[in-house]
Order: C-alpha cells, then structure tokens, then sequence
C-alpha cells in the first residue's frame, strides 16, 4: 500500500480505538507505531516511540503544565476561589441575574491562577452553585453559568491549552498566553450579556438579591483577593515585560501561592497530599497525550497527508475565509466526542499546515482554535464541564447542556470578532515582540 492510503486506514483506526474507549494517548502511540512500522520499517518505528515518550516526560520547557496545573490546587486549598466569588459577588449582585455574573466574574478571576477549565468548574461550582440554589435561581441558568465560565480557564492566561497549542506548534508560549487575554475578557463579558438578556426575557430565573452593598464594603472586600492580584501580575507581567521565561513564571506562581496558603493557615498534610497527586494525575495525562502525539505526528509526516491537503485546500477556488469556516464547523462538530486537548493533537498536524499556507498568523490561530476548543466543553455530548458540573450539582447532564447551550452563541461571536478584528488577538503579543 502507498502512504496515504496507510495514512487514511491509520486515522480511521484510531477513531475506531477512541469509540471503543481507548485512551487517546495511547491511540495516537499505537495507530502511529503502526504506521510507521508498516510505511518504513519496525527498527525506525521502536527508536521513534522511545524518543517521543522520553523526550516529552523530560523536556524542561513541559514542567509549565505542571506548575499551572498546581497554582490551580493551590488556590483551591488556600480558600482563594471562595473569596473570589464573594467579592465578585459583592460587586455584581445588584445586576439582572447577578448571582450567575458574579460566577462568570469569579471564574474569570480564578481563570487567572489556573490553567484548567474543568478544575475552574468544579472549584467555582462548589461555591457558586449552593447560593444561587439559596436565592431560587434557575436550575438551567445556575448550571449553564457554571459550566460556561469553566471555560474561561482554557482561554485566560495561564491557559494550558495555549501552553499544549506552543508545544505541538513550535510557537512562543509566552506570546500565546498574552494573546487570550483580550479575547478571555471580551468572552467573559459576552457571556454576562447573555445572563442579562436570559433574566431580562424571562425575570423568574433569578431573584434578585434585596441586600444591599455599600461601595465601601466592596472596596474592602477587595483585600481578601490581593494575593489572587498579585500572583497574576507576577506570573503574567513577568511574562509580558520578559523577566521570566513562561516556566519561570509559573514556578514562582506555584511557589507564592505555596506561601499564602501556608500563611493562612491551610496547609495541611493531606490537603498537600491531594494537591500533589491532583497535579500529577493531570500532568502525566496531558503529557501521555502529547507524547502519544509525537509519535502520531511523524507518522503522519511520513504519509504526506497534511502537506497534500494543504496543497489542495490552497488551490480550491474559495476565500481563505471560507476553507477557514469549513475548519472551525469541523472543530464544533469534533467537539461532541472529544475533549480540548485530544483535539488538540489530532488536528494541529494535519491543519496548521493549511492554516500557514493560506496566510493566517499561527498565534491568531491559536486563540480561535483555543476558543473552539472551549465551544466542545460545552457541547452534547461528551462535553467535560457538563459532566463535572452534573456530578457537583446533581442534576441531569439534559439540564446541565440546555442551560449552557446559550453561552455556546457567545463563544461564536468572540470568534467572528477576532477573525475579522484579528489585533483583538495580536494586539498584546505585537507589543511583547516591539
């Protein structure tokens, strides 16, 4: 058989392998093992697969998505997630539906410390979702707010996803986590519109809180997050002004968050103990996938499918917006079935190449598929923030995914505002590089 033909039967096998529930590190290892084996030879297969599992688990530059990962436990153990969601609280409460923009506030705030949607939407739904239940909101709006501003944690910087998209792209980490930051707000205010449209058609949703704040309260209350303050601007203004590489920064982030945590008197043993094993869970998942991906990657080299189709999709008689349309539908639709970072791994190899030949900006690029990426955390039926804020609020997935699916539509504009803006995403990364 020629290549390309391996190729197509090793991309149907490896959707066959993830149907029947195999890992998706392990699909890509195996399909891409076998592949190689089968257009070269076993001896150029075995080396290729060593390297890619031991380059990846010892390549200094991946202990970034360990120490983000764990700037996130952190914050949890330290209280820091509570405290964020009561000040955003305090602040936004008095608004339509204020309860739910105060989530989308706090998940954006703890988005900051923590690279992981999933963990932004368990932490914040175990906080957000008792007192939206007090004050008799929506059960669809209190677990679709949830869910969606879980989110924010893949987009808003330090985003793993950014830190997984510069290892498979070769691009600059640091310029990718500056360049969610302006989309990250303007995704976390869309998504506030959309609260307020949803109580303004349908006022029952959410009662609204009589309490009243005053302005000094909310000022003060704004003491209990300076380390969430601090930290960003640590890990994020080191970035962005070149004082610290991105491992850099996020090993002083880990280590100032490890501080305030024992300052406040939370650290425990088994607290740590659970942080500790939480962050190498996670860890050795992603990096399973990436060094799984590796090894997919050259063998799809081999087949010289990505180079093909870059040819082909560049000489088609249509704008470079619309094979670019056609990409992002197929990102919604891949969405259903697969979590952010498989999609990650199995798309990047065979589009980027599409995506420079047709003239695009690889790190404007990112953030559109990071924001995709988001748009499948949400979506039936597989989406993961579905499942977790199921499992925390104990309700049915059914509702979880009718209450988020409006938030999907916000998604959707942020990603037509940074195709046709494209310095929305460039704007910040232009001024790193001047």
């Amino acid at each position: 058989m020629d290549p390309q033909t391996i190729g197509i039967l090793g991309i149907a096998f490896l959707f066959l392998l993830l149907i029947l529930g195999m890992p998706i590190g392990f699909s890509l290892a195996f399909v891409g093992f076998w592949g190689i084996s089968s257009i070269t030879d076993i001896h150029v297969a075995l080396p290729t697969l060593v390297r890619s599992f031991y380059s990846t688990f010892t390549t200094y530059s991946f202990t970034v998505i360990p120490l983000f990962v764990i700037m996130g436990e952190l914050a949890s153990v330290s209280g820091l997630s509570q405290g964020i969601y009561s000040v955003a609280d305090k602040w936004l409460r008095r608004l339509p539906g204020g309860l739910g923009i105060a989530t989308i506030g706090a998940c954006s705030g703890f988005a900051a410390i923590c690279g992981s949607s999933v963990a932004t939407a368990a932490t914040l739904g175990m906080v957000a979702l008792p007192e939206m239940k007090k004050y008799n909101y929506d059960t669809r709006l209190a677990t679709g707010s949830v869910a969606a501003g879980g989110t924010l944690g893949f987009l808003i910087p330090p985003s793993i996803g950014f830190v997984v998209y510069g290892i498979l792209t070769e691009q600059s980490i640091g310029k990718l986590l500056v360049s969610g930051f302006i989309p990250g707000f303007l995704l976390a205010l869309a998504y506030m519109l959309i609260i307020i449209v949803w109580v303004k058609i349908n006022p029952k949703c959410a009662p609204s809180n009589p309490e009243p704040v005053s302005f000094l309260e909310k000022l003060n209350s704004l003491k209990t997050i300076w380390e969430l303050i601090v930290v960003f601007l640590l890990v994020m203004g080191g970035i962005y002004l070149g004082f610290f590489t991105p491992t850099e920064a996020g090993a002083v982030g880990a280590f100032f968050l490890f501080v305030v945590t024992i300052l406040r008197g939370k650290m425990t043993w088994p607290s740590l103990v659970l942080a500790m094993k939480s962050t190498t869970k996670v860890s050795v998942m992603i990096f399973m996938i990436l060094a799984g991906a590796y090894v997919f990657t050259y063998f799809m080299a081999l087949t010289m499918i990505p180079m093909n189709l870059s040819t082909y999709l560049s000489e088609l008689e249509l704008s470079r917006y619309a094979i670019l349309a056609v990409i992002l539908v197929g990102y919604l639709i891949l969405g259903c079935f697969l979590d952010a970072t498989s999609m990650m791994v199995l798309t990047l190899p065979v589009i980027l190449p599409t995506i420079l030949a047709l003239g695009f900006d690889p790190i404007w690029f990112g953030v559109i598929s990071v924001l995709m990426m988001e748009a499948g955390l949400i979506t039936p039926p597989l989406g993961l923030n579905i499942f977790v804020i199921s499992g925390v609020a104990k309700v049915p997935m059914e509702t979880v995914f009718r209450g988020s699916i409006f938030f999907l539509v916000a998604i959707l504009v942020v990603v037509l505002l940074v195709t046709v803006f494209p310095q929305i995403a460039l704007f910040l990364p232009g001024i790193m590089e001047g």
